[in-house]
């Protein structure tokens, strides 16, 4: 049976997607499909941009350090930026654009000014090794990198296509992004009218297969996804002012930056939505959960969303008490599962708030389901339902038939904001997006009688550690370029702080010695920190196989799970 906050919201909803009401829909053909799309949306992220940057324009948007920004004074930076782009460089619609660098003001003016240049912001994981973001800018074809320094040395020596430009941060836009506008261009250069159908952006995913892959959007996918969001956020506000607890109209929302701008939660529900709502965003240089306690002090945060490690070292920091974190009224995760017992552990912590819990992917640009205050407690286990009024939820078989309420199958999304594939790969495209529109995930789980997901498996190798996807065999593969390995299998351990760790195990050649802190230091060279396993536990005879000759990953996580809970119990 809906719950009452179910039927509250179902009700608000259902009122803001009336014909006539500022969240309509319409029907739009994609996917050979009908699907609803909001009426009313602006057609690019461009005129969003322009439009909710008007009308916010004197508000603080962007504050790093000593450094505050206005949405006008970020508009109009990104503005410049685009021109420098046009003119200086010769972007035109559709060229891929690599950004490679960690979040910061400038990295967000970059961006957008990208988007308004026409280009299509290509955005390259921060935390990649040399090898792997030359890699990302190959597979796109860019025509230009755009990189902070330390993402530049990483690619010093590599082969990739395209230009290579420099960029600082802790400084003035003008000042680090100068090497952008260094060959002319400005504020006053022409840029071109987009539609909905131009390309607006790239984003990596780690695949099953072990080579990360551009899921690639337009415009119009994006800004929708951007506006579902807010509708969310609209539909919570609206009940709440109709039982009298709406936030104070004076008091500007407010949230931290702590993930990554180049993961789809930090480009989307946080970032894009920002301007939509009239969110300021306070960004962090690094995670610490202290800072991010003095912060949410100092800015009156009032939204936190990370994933679920964040929000849980919050809650059960020792220093907790020496904040006032009484305006910070919702702790959101997303990007991993949320342990259960978290959820409880949370808001008895910190009681004047809310746990809530999303779920979505870069291919659905963010949008999926969500599960919020009441009924997060209620059912601390699920995702949630749909987000209302664009996404449509499905459990599919292998034949692509939809289940029934209680059958576990693949968790697929269908929607006008899922992407339109990947980059240059039709056969992963092909098997991910079905002919009638489903993006199969990758997920297994079933929803119940009320609609609420619940994820209990992944069809695919992936680990996810603190919300950053691992995929098992591209680990692997990065372990059998050791000239000494034999046989490798990598799987993931359950952990309480990042929900899952890499680990492993090896055979070496006969006759050959090497340790595991060897080969830990080996793979440093080759893939991105992250993606090390934590342990490499070494075998000594062929590893087991199942009938069909691949390894038995289940047999060998089984075989090491009690060493491995002693070992996180009993630490050396």
């Amino acid at each position: 049976m809906a719950s009452e906050l179910d039927t509250a919201l179902g009700s608000v909803i259902a009122r803001l997607t009336a014909p006539g009401a500022p969240l309509e829909t319409v029907p739009f053909e994609r996917f050979g499909r009908t699907l609803p799309m909001f009426k009313h949306a602006p057609p690019t992220l461009v005129h969003y941009l322009a439009h909710y940057c008007a009308e916010q324009a004197d508000k603080e948007f962007l504050v790093e350090g000593d450094v505050r920004m206005t949405f006008a004074q970020v508009h109009a930076a990104a503005r410049t930026v685009a021109g420098g782009l046009v003119a200086g460089h010769g972007i035109k619609p559709g060229d891929r654009i690599g950004i490679a660098a960690r979040n910061s003001i400038n990295w967000i003016v970059t961006y957008l000014g990208t988007l308004m240049a026409g280009g299509c912001a290509t955005l390259l994981n921060g935390w990649w090794s040399g090898e792997e973001l030359a890699g990302g800018i190959e597979l796109a074809g860019c025509t230009l990198t755009l990189a902070d320094e330390q993402r530049a040395a990483r690619l010093d020596g590599m082969s990739y296509p395209g230009k290579l430009v420099v960029f600082g941060h802790d400084a003035d836009w003008r000042t680090g992004l100068a090497p952008l506008l260094a060959d002319g261009g400005d504020e006053t250069t022409p840029i071109p009218e987009l539609t909905g159908d131009d390309l607006a952006t790239i984003l990596y995913t780690s695949g099953s297969t072990g080579q990360s892959k551009g899921a690639y959007s337009d415009h119009r996918g994006v800004v929708q996804a951007v506006m579902n969001y807010a509708a969310q956020t609209l539909m919570v506000f609206t009940y709440l002012g109709e039982k009298g607890e709406a936030p104070d109209p004076a008091s500007q929302p407010c949230s931290l930056v702590n993930v990554p701008l180049f993961h789809v939660t930090g480009e989307v529900p946080l970032f894009l939505q920002s301007f939509a709502i009239g969110r300021k965003l306070v960004l962090m240089p690094k995670w610490d959960a202290e800072t991010a306690m003095r912060l949410i002090e100092k800015e009156k945060v009032s939204y936190f969303v990370g994933v679920p490690l964040m929000s849980f070292e919050i809650a059960t920091h020792p220093n907790r008490d020496k904040y006032d974190l009484s305006s910070c009224v919702s702790f959101a995760a997303g990007g991993a599962p949320r342990p259960v017992d978290h959820v409880t552990r949370i808001r008895e912590a910190l009681p004047h708030a809310f746990p809530l819990l999303g779920y979505g992917l870069t291919e659905t640009n963010g949008v999926g389901c969500g599960n919020f205050n009441e009924n997060y407690l209620a059912k601390p286990g699920s995702t949630g339902t749909a987000s209302k009024p664009l996404v449509e939820m499905g459990i599919l078989d292998d034949a692509g038939n939809e289940l029934p309420a209680g059958q576990i199958g693949e968790v697929s999304i269908r929607t006008i904001c899922n992407f339109l594939g990947y980059w240059n790969n039709t056969e992963a495209t092909k098997d991910a997006i079905m002919p009638d529109g489903w993006f199969r995930s990758g997920d297994l789980g079933y929803l119940d009688d009320d609609g609420y997901l619940f994820i209990v498996d992944r069809k695919k190798e992936i680990i996810i550690r603190g919300g950053e996807n691992i995929s098992c065999i591209e680990v692997e593969q990065a372990i059998y370029s050791h000239p000494k390995i034999a046989e490798a299998s990598v799987f993931g351990m359950a952990d309480e702080r990042f929900g899952e760790l890499p680990t492993g195990v090896y055979l070496t050649k006969d006759g050959e010695s090497l340790s595991e802190d060897e080969l830990r230091e080996y793979l440093k060279t080759r893939i991105a920190p992250f993606k090390v396993p934590v342990r490499l536990w070494q075998e000594h005879a062929t590893l087991p196989r199942l009938g069909t000759e691949k390894v038995d990953k289940r047999t060998l996580k089984a075989r090491y799970l009690t060493v491995w809970e002693s070992e996180q119990t009993n630490p050396a």
